[in-house]
């Protein structure tokens, strides 16, 4: 396990100086809103599409891992919609409150899994977590807009969020890599090594940004709506993903790409759609707090399980 923490370290690190950043008074806070703005239209979708445009899928079980993951996410969607009789008979949390835990308990932090896959991993192991965003990003949009529009404001303008959906960087980043692996020739090679370089910065850039979102007084603040969705998100979904892996075959480096994928914790993404549909933003806040701070123990205990799996 301390290979693992030394291993994913210096990601948490970048996290921490983010979060540092934002609190002393060299850098406008401004500053940190343009960074997510340029990072969500330009940096990560460039970052999909260079790494699933140049990624060699050769020997991998890829229908087996995408089999693994479906069954992995459908389970864990399940499974958090029956939390909700559960807690609302026990008075345990709001409407607008469940909406948020199931947001935190269902997102990843792909870019998060990027940034440890490529300090980690072979090429290969970048590659598949890209993947993996390419195929969930757009029903993970779905099932949650559903969910929380359920949940919070039944009055939300679809149309608005189906344009939303529509222009989306990241599913269009996903789309056009996955369109251009299929063209008859390649992409002109300047361009492909400039996409390369913005792919660098993403990560790197990203990683600050998200330790700054992150407000460190919500840790010390728990509360059963706060713990659950750590819960479901850092434990239940990696023991249900690693299970389906196992169950449909997957063996080796690849079954530790998939626990990866399952044991970062929720993305930041998900505040905006809370705070838009009029669900519970604030604890989305503090829950991506927290499962960010305990993944960073987490993440490496989950990766050695795996390794002493796969060993």
């Amino acid at each position: 396990m301390l290979a693992a923490f030394e291993s994913i370290l210096p990601i948490f690190l970048l996290i921490l100086s983010g979060n540092l950043l934002r609190r002393l008074p060299l850098i406008d806070r401004g500053a940190w809103l343009g960074l997510e703005q340029i990072g969500y239209w330009f940096l990560y979708p460039a970052l999909l599409f260079v790494t699933i445009y140049n990624a060699d899928f050769t020997g991998l079980e890829l229908d087996a891992m995408m089999l693994a993951l479906a069954v992995a996410l459908i389970a864990m969607v399940a499974i958090t919609c029956g939390t909700w009789p559960l807690l609302n008979r026990a008075g345990l949390a709001r409407r607008s409150e469940f909406s948020s835990i199931f947001q935190t308990a269902v997102r990843w932090n792909s870019f998060m899994a990027l940034a440890i896959a490529q300090k980690i991993f072979p090429p290969a192991g970048m590659a598949v977590v890209a993947l993996v965003m390419a195929v969930i990003i757009i029903p993970i949009n779905l099932v949650t807009v559903v969910l929380v529009t359920r949940f919070a404001d039944r009055s939300t303008n679809w149309r608005r969020i189906g344009r939303d959906l529509a222009i989306n960087p990241m599913i269009l980043g996903s789309l056009a890599a996955i369109l251009f692996r299929c063209l008859p020739f390649q992409l002109y090679g300047p361009l492909n090594q400039t996409l390369g370089l913005v792919g660098n910065a993403a990560l790197g850039m990203g990683l600050l940004a998200i330790g700054a979102g992150l407000r460190v007084g919500d840790l010390w603040q728990p509360r059963f709506a706060l713990v659950l969705p750590v819960i479901l998100k850092l434990v239940l979904f990696p023991t249900l993903l690693i299970g389906a892996a196992i169950a449909f075959g997957v063996t080796g480096i690849e079954l530790s790409y998939l626990a990866l994928c399952a044991a970062v914790p929720t993305a930041m993404n998900g505040y905006l759609l809370a705070r838009q549909l009029g669900g519970d933003a604030e604890l989305y806040a503090a829950v991506t707090t927290v499962q960010t701070a305990v993944s960073f123990l987490t993440i490496p205990a989950v990766l050695s399980v795996v390794a002493q799996i796969v060993g």
